[in-house]
């Protein structure tokens, strides 16, 4: 099993791990703080050191309890130690994003009683899509300045991990339209934007709303009867 730094510290930028195993130019560590591709994140990039040579992290993918990092030229060998560093910068934009995206879920749920069908995100770009009737004329509009106040309001940003019964006692901890969570996970892990939105999410997130900078709704879009989709963008400040 693949200890998951990222899980309680999404700001840890470089880390030490030991080579579990390697499969060709697939690399398992016995801990990690890059992010396997997952829930609409894309994975981190960035690089593995081992005597002196670098090498780089082009893909990350979970599969059960284990992280593989894929490395398309390396030398490692189990039992390797290693130093991991991950490109921050991307890092950051997907950080940024995935909690914008959390906080324009948190406004349609609110005012429109809408769950979420589906979702994806790029480096300060996203989508989320709801099963959403008829909207406004001025939507994009009211978003984007219900977006704008919950960055405003520099709200604190609060990961835990519960056992499942207790998480699943939390009203509406499962905002998609469907359940994706196994049954067999037995610790369940929730982010929290204090005084506005509380789900379970398995992503990175900054530590308070303020990180985010400025969010654009840049389209809403109706793809069929009760299907709508808004996609955003994220500008520095």
């Amino acid at each position: 099993m693949t200890e998951l730094l990222y899980q309680t510290d999404a700001t840890l930028r470089a880390f030490d791990a030991t080579v579990v195993a390697t499969e060709g130019v697939r690399v398992e560590l016995d801990r990690t703080a890059f992010y396997p591709t997952g829930g609409g994140q894309p994975h981190d990039l960035g690089w593995l050191e081992h005597g002196g040579q670098r090498a780089t992290v082009s893909a990350v993918a979970r599969e059960e309890a284990r992280v593989w990092h894929t490395l398309p030229e390396h030398s490692l060998a189990a039992g390797a130690r290693v130093h991991g560093i991950l490109d921050w910068e991307r890092r950051h934009r997907l950080m940024r994003t995935h909690t914008a995206l959390h906080i324009l879920s948190a406004i349609i749920w609110r005012d429109f009683g809408a769950p979420v069908t589906g979702g994806n995100m790029e480096p300060l770009r996203g989508r989320l899509d709801f099963e959403l009737d008829a909207t406004p004329p001025d939507f994009a509009a009211r978003l984007e300045q219900a977006l704008e106040a919950e960055v405003r309001a520099a709200r604190p940003v609060q990961v835990q991990l519960l056992p499942r019964e207790e998480a699943l006692q939390i009203p509406d901890l499962i905002r998609t339209k469907v359940n994706l969570l196994p049954a067999d996970i037995q610790i369940i892990r929730t982010v929290h934007i204090v005084g506005l939105d509380l789900q379970a999410d398995g992503g990175t997130h900054v530590d308070n709303t303020r990180e985010i900078g400025i969010i654009r709704v840049v389209e809403t879009k109706s793809k069929g009867k009760s299907f709508k989709r808004v996609r955003i963008e994220i500008e520095d400040v």
